[in-house]
Formats: C-alpha cells, sequence, structure tokens
C-alpha cells in the first residue's frame, strides 16, 4: 500500500537536499529554509524564518527576490542573486498551486555559483559551469534515453550528412517541430567533430530573463553594474570557446542581441560589459528553432544576415509522423529503457502495440518518451491493455468502427484499473466503485486479471 509522507518526513527530505531550499507564503513571508541554504549563505534560520522579503531585500541579506518575482509573474523564474554583497547563487523559484489555481506558497532552490567566477578561462571546467543553471547544460551521445535511433531513410540522409559537415567548423541550422530530437542532432554533431572534448554549451534563448541576456552571453567586468560580481563573471561565449555552442529556440532571440551576437561571430571576437579589451573567440554554433525564420524576418523579428551567418548548413528534422519506420523501433527503446531503469517487468500487449504504431505522435519523440515512462510507472498490471493507454491512444484502438459495447468496457477497464491503483485490497476498490465485492473479481475473472497484483509486485488482498 502506498502511504503518504507525512510533515515530519517531508521535512527530513527537505533538510538531506544538497540544494538549499527556501519557501515563502503567498505573500512573501519566509516560512522555511533548510541546512543547505544556511551552509550555503552563512545565515541561520532563526534570521529568516517569519521575515518578509522585501524587509530582506531592504537589509542587504539579498539584493533581489526571486519569490517576490513569481509571485507577481505567477510563473517558474530563474535569476542570480547575491547574498550579503559577497555570494552569488543560481536561485530559481517555483509556484505551488492552490486548487482554485491561486499561488498557496512558492519554493525556491539554491545553488552556489561563487567559486565559478574563479574559474576565469579554465574551459576544461565549463561543463561543471553549465549543469549549474537550468538553461545551460551539456549532451552526451552514450546515454540510452537520448540515443540516435533510426530506420526511416530520411533520417539516414541527416546521419549521413552529419558525419559529412561534422569535421568541419560550419554553423548549422536545425530547424523541425518541438520535440523530434533536435538536441540529439546537435550533440552528434559536436561529439563527431574534433572539438567533442571542448565544452559544448547549450543555451535556451527562451528562458533567460531578457534582463540577463547580454550579461549571460558576454559576461561583465568587475563593478560593471550595479549588483556585479567583484571578480566579473564569464559569458557562454567565452566559455564555449574552440567548442561549441547550441542556441536552441534562436527565434526567441531579442533583435537587440542578434545585432550584438552577429559582430561577435564576424569579427570572433567578444567584450564583457565594462570591459574594454577584445577577447578572441573560436567557437562553433549550431542553432534550433520550430519556429519559421523566413516568416520572424519578414515580420523584423529576426535579422536576416544573422539568419544566413547561423544556416551555413540548415536541416530539418521531420515530424515523426513523417517517418513511420521509426516509430516501433523507439516504442520497443523507450519502454525497455524505463523497465530496466526502474527495475519493472513489464510488457506491450498486441493491441497496445498497435496503436501505438498507428498514433501520430503530435509531440513526436518527446511525447513518445513521456508516453512510455507514463506506462512502465503509473500501470500496476504486468501487461499493458489498451484501457491503459491515455484517451488519445485509446481513439486508435477502439477506431471510429468500434461498437458502443467495446468501447463501453475499454472505459469500464480503465475505472476499474484506476480504483485497483488506489485501493489496497479488492473490497475496498469494489466498495469505491460501489459495486459487490464479488462482482468485481468476476469482471477481473472475465478480463483475465487472474491474481492483481500491485506495481512493486505485491499481491492484492480479498
Amino acid at each position: 500500500m502506498v502511504e503518504t509522507l507525512n510533515n515530519k518526513q517531508m521535512l527530513a527530505i527537505l533538510e538531506f537536499s544538497t540544494d538549499g531550499i527556501y519557501v515563502v507564503d503567498s505573500n512573501g513571508m519566509t516560512l522555511f529554509v533548510n541546512q543547505a541554504y544556511e551552509q550555503i549563505t552563512g545565515f541561520s534560520r532563526e534570521q529568516l524564518v517569519g521575515r518578509h522579503m522585501k524587509d530582506l531585500i531592504q537589509d542587504d541579506f539579498i539584493d533581489q527576490s526571486v519569490s517576490l518575482n513569481v509571485l507577481h509573474e505567477k510563473k517558474k523564474i530563474s535569476l542570480l542573486q547575491t547574498i550579503a554583497h559577497t555570494k552569488e547563487v543560481i536561485v530559481t523559484g517555483n509556484p505551488v498551486l492552490a486548487e482554485d489555481g491561486t499561488i498557496e506558497m512558492v519554493v525556491t532552490s539554491v545553488r552556489d555559483v561563487t567559486q565559478l567566477n574563479s574559474l576565469q578561462k579554465d574551459l576544461s571546467k565549463a561543463n561543471t559551469f553549465s549543469k549549474m543553471q537550468n538553461y545551460r547544460y551539456t549532451f552526451t551521445t552514450d546515454e540510452e534515453d537520448n540515443r540516435f535511433l533510426f530506420r526511416d531513410i530520411q533520417m539516414k540522409k541527416i546521419y549521413d550528412k552529419v558525419t559529412q559537415i561534422a569535421p568541419f567548423p560550419t554553423s548549422v541550422l536545425l530547424t523541425g517541430p518541438s520535440g523530434v530530437g533536435k538536441e540529439v542532432i546537435a550533440n552528434l554533431i559536436h561529439d563527431f567533430s574534433d572539438r567533442k572534448d571542448q565544452p559544448f554549451i547549450k543555451v535556451n534563448c527562451g528562458a533567460i530573463p531578457e534582463n540577463l541576456l547580454e550579461s549571460e552571453f558576454f559576461g561583465y567586468e568587475a563593478g560593471a553594474f550595479t549588483g556585479a560580481s567583484r571578480q566579473g563573471k564569464l559569458g557562454l561565449l567565452e566559455l564555449a570557446n574552440n567548442g561549441t555552442i547550441m542556441l536552441d529556440e534562436i527565434g526567441e532571440m531579442p533583435i537587440q542581441l542578434q545585432v550584438k551576437l552577429l559582430r561577435a561571430l564576424q569579427e570572433k571576437k567578444i567584450r564583457r560589459i565594462g570591459g574594454t579589451a577584445d577577447i578572441s573567440v573560436n567557437i562553433r554554433v549550431i542553432g534550433a528553432t520550430n519556429q519559421d525564420i523566413g516568416n520572424l524576418i519578414s515580420q523584423g523579428k529576426f535579422r536576416e544576415d544573422l539568419y544566413y551567418r547561423i544556416s551555413v548548413i540548415e536541416l530539418r528534422i521531420p515530424a515523426l509522423s513523417e517517418r513511420k519506420e521509426d516509430i516501433e523501433l523507439l516504442v520497443d527503446h523507450y519502454f525497455e529503457y524505463y523497465c530496466q531503469r526502474y527495475k519493472i517487468q513489464k510488457v506491450l500487449s498486441s493491441e497496445v502495440k498497435r496503436s501505438l504504431i498507428q498514433y501520430r505522435w503530435p509531440g513526436n519523440v518527446r511525447e513518445l518518451k513521456n508516453i512510455m515512462e507514463n506506462l512502465v510507472t503509473s500501470v500496476f498490471e504486468s501487461t499493458i491493455e489498451p484501457y491503459h493507454l491515455p484517451y488519445q491512444l485509446q481513439q486508435i484502438e477502439n477506431g471510429p468502427t468500434s461498437n458502443l459495447k467495446s468501447r463501453l468496457e475499454q472505459l469500464e477497464k480503465r475505472i476499474v484499473n484506476e480504483a485497483m491503483a488506489n485501493h489496497s485490497s479488492l473490497r475496498q476498490a469494489a466498495k469505491s466503485l460501489g459495486i459487490d465485492h464479488t462482482t468485481l473479481v468476476k469482471k477481473l475473472q472475465r478480463w483475465k486479471h487472474g491474481d492483481w497484483k500491485h506495481g512493486d509486485g505485491s499481491r492484492a488482498s480479498e
């Protein structure tokens, strides 16, 4: 039986987190800080709990509050925060919503990045720097959930093109619908190049707060502006020197930053904010977008000269619905991957397999991966049946010609399955369904469930 964690257990989990955790209520009053936050900042919880974030800013504990920004913007926000004028941390505030949709509290995770500013041009440590921020990370091609798998001839042509262009420092633009695997292609390009042992910095241009964009890309010198680190800061372009930078969602980049980026790529030099000296950089650029860049250019939202600079080679990654030969391969791979990852033994029924292969997958490979993980982790039985599938996939199985009796039975199975998943015994499940215990047993026998087993392999009690 799955038990809900109590408050004491939840607090213990938060205390064991290596990230600092800071919680405020809907008014911005501090409710909780964990031990890691105390260690990172040097402030005790006695100094913070019960105090409003505005007061902490006024008393120079922090220079700005992500919690107040989240309460104002009503969305997840990340920013660089300075603690007591000396320590820099990356803070990510997440709103916790009540049932009526209002913000009940804000939970903020905190990571210390002060030491990163001492790295300077130590590019061998750029991977460490990138992993500490939610919009920068490195790729590896040996991870099972990030492999490039294909049977389709279109993907074979893309793979061949990648192997051909990878050795050269040519800029590449990857286009195609969201979720098709543009990041995996970018990973291949870097991994097949002579830069594979150099930094690979990935930037989500739509995720960095606009007021931080220039300082994130170009860095800044000590004292360049109010709140700037005393040590200055390396920018992403400088970190990517001799390596590769992927500009994901490049269509979201503000026009002013496009101008400065174009100049940097043309001159192969950057200048930090507040700096007077140019810094030479050697960077391979991979752009990625699911937007129509030509349309953005006509609207004046994207510079045509920057487009030509980054699209020396343009690769369009087709939607999964355009490469049906890959669907079965990907279904098998990710289903097996998540079974192994979570140490669960499950199989797909032939009906489910057929539905998965026939589905159009509007969310592409990302949607396929998510559904495979969902089926492996959320279904209690060892065999995945059609009634376990999400609604949109059940329509494939039922089809327009399916009779009413068949569709009602599938719905009944789904309701019964949910009841079984939420109760520890057949009797409890039957009671929640409003039917007699023997009626439920007969239904399970008719559906060939046999002895009901929970996800952990234990048998359900009567």
